[in-house]
């Protein structure tokens, strides 16, 4: 099975090292998808940006997402 290696956050500058610290002290987005996406800058970079605008200020209220999440994962049968 391929492996993806997490990206050396002590590597990283700026706003890319930014993204890093803030996913590891809130969770969210999961901090080694992010040490992943870190490998291409402009993939984190689109990533943290459309999370920014979709979850953390988006127009929904936080259960309405809640329930988008559950329903999706029930759907491809993702175990959580």
């Amino acid at each position: 099975m391929p492996r993806i290696s997490y990206f050396p956050v002590e590597q990283l500058e700026g706003r890319e090292r930014e993204y890093l610290q803030h996913a590891a002290l809130h969770g969210t987005p999961r901090p080694e998808s992010q040490a992943i996406r870190a490998h291409v800058p402009a993939v984190l970079h689109a990533f943290s940006n459309s999370w920014d605008k979709l979850f953390r200020n988006g127009v929904l209220e936080h259960p309405v997402k809640e329930l988008c999440r559950v329903y999706v994962s029930k759907t491809i049968e993702c175990h959580y």
